[in-house]
């Protein structure tokens, strides 16, 4: 009931929505009589902060058309290599020869955004590397008849885009996906399987949720799994093509997200008021910029979202060593002949400092001239793959690092 209850007070809001951005357009423009009112630019500014609150957020495109290699401007075409129900591998296909250049997975994490979350790091990768990334589908746009989905389809799914890619390829692991991912190569070097990952990266994930929990850690022990699903899990109204299917929504995980955050969020909020009454155009560009995305969430299967809270933030299977995929007990002890890295912030306030590293310890035979950590000073989670400290500093260390793998 709650889906279609949000879904009701969405479409109850669109005619207000319709009145207030005309009201805005007459407050503001130049020819309007109105314009001249006093105040008008303040009341126009709130219609446009409330049209910005109340408004759908469609899936972000990624929007990177070109790339520089040695200093040429070259241009850049998404491509579907593959596609599965609840994923596509996306290729960022460079129009240029550079065959040497190491072959790059993504896996973006299955969390509540898009993959286009990660724009920053496929733009800071896609010079040196040919790129490819996991583009998760919103579940609510699965039909029932695809089937369910859990965290060993998860693992199921890294595998087969890896082995799609072939012998050579270098993974990195965003957030979300260092556990699965982890798990799918130590399946695949047990197996002795031919593309088995030449480098991994994990950045910023819960491999140890036990080491200084952070308030996401904290939520998932104080309830058990029942308080989830009664709670976070709701059914999928018409008319979208997945109806009925169980799943943990979007704007549940949202209001998540803002409330871990609120009061920033609503000092950003009194900021672009400010900014769309003074005419600053620039930094109501770059508020918008950054909220398309932010603002822009999916829906999870519920199946796979209960395996992860219970799994690995709850009975934390992989670090103590328990953690099977479809009955079959993983060993991350069997990787040998994959490079390791794991990258953490000092700030991050969602897999705090030591969560990620931990996989250095589970993976035992990697020598240590194959192995790397790197704890980048003064950022959050977000600034670990995005922003001036990921390309400045994280990013030329990876780049190292693939290249030397």
């Amino acid at each position: 009931m709650m889906y279609i209850a949000h879904e009701i007070g969405r479409a109850a809001m669109k005619p207000m929505r319709m009145v207030t951005s005309a009201h805005s357009t007459l407050l503001q423009h130049r020819l309007s009589p109105l314009s001249r009112i006093p105040g008008s630019r303040s009341i126009a500014s709130a219609y446009d902060v409330f049209g910005d609150l109340t408004r759908r957020y469609s899936k972000p495109a990624f929007n990177l058309p070109t790339t520089l290699c040695d200093g040429q401007q070259v241009d850049v075409h998404e491509a579907i290599l593959c596609r599965k129900p609840f994923a596509q591998l996306k290729h960022f296909q460079r129009d240029v020869a550079r065959p040497d250049d190491p072959k790059l997975l993504i896996v973006a994490p299955l969390s509540g955004h898009f993959a286009s979350l990660l724009r920053g790091t496929v733009e800071a990768m896609l010079p040196d590397h040919d790129v490819y990334i996991t583009d998760w589908r919103d579940a609510c746009k699965v039909p029932l008849s695809k089937g369910d989905f859990g965290l060993d389809d998860y693992i199921d799914y890294v595998i087969d885009f890896i082995a799609h890619l072939g012998p050579d390829t270098h993974v990195l692991a965003v957030c979300q996906p260092v556990v699965p991912v982890l798990a799918a190569t130590a399946i695949m070097a047990e197996d002795g399987h031919p593309a088995a990952p030449r480098s991994l990266t994990l950045m910023s994930g819960p491999v140890d949720g036990r080491v200084d929990p952070t308030a996401p850690c904290k939520v998932a022990t104080e309830h058990n799994l029942a308080w989830f699903k009664r709670n976070l899990v709701h059914s999928v109204p018409a008319p979208y093509p997945g109806a009925m299917r169980k799943v943990y929504p979007g704007f549940l995980q949202l209001t998540g997200f803002v409330n871990m955050n609120f009061d920033r969020h609503v000092d950003a909020y009194r900021g672009l008021f400010r900014s769309i009454r003074d005419n600053e155009t620039e930094k109501v560009s770059r508020h918008r910029e950054f909220y398309n995305e932010y603002l822009a969430v999916m829906d999870l299967p519920a199946t796979y979202y209960l395996d992860t809270i219970e799994r690995i933030f709850q009975e934390f299977h992989l670090a103590r060593g328990c953690f099977k995929h479809r009955g079959r007990l993983v060993n991350p002890a069997a990787i040998r002949d994959t490079a390791l890295m794991t990258v953490e912030g000092e700030k991050d306030d969602i897999s705090s400092p030591g969560q990620t590293r931990a996989a250095q310890d589970l993976c035992v035979n990697v020598p240590d001239s194959r192995r790397l950590h790197h704890l980048q000073p003064d950022v959050g989670h977000y600034g670990v793959f995005n922003g001036r400290k990921w390309r400045e500093s994280i990013a030329p260390r990876l780049r190292d690092f693939i290249r030397a793998a």
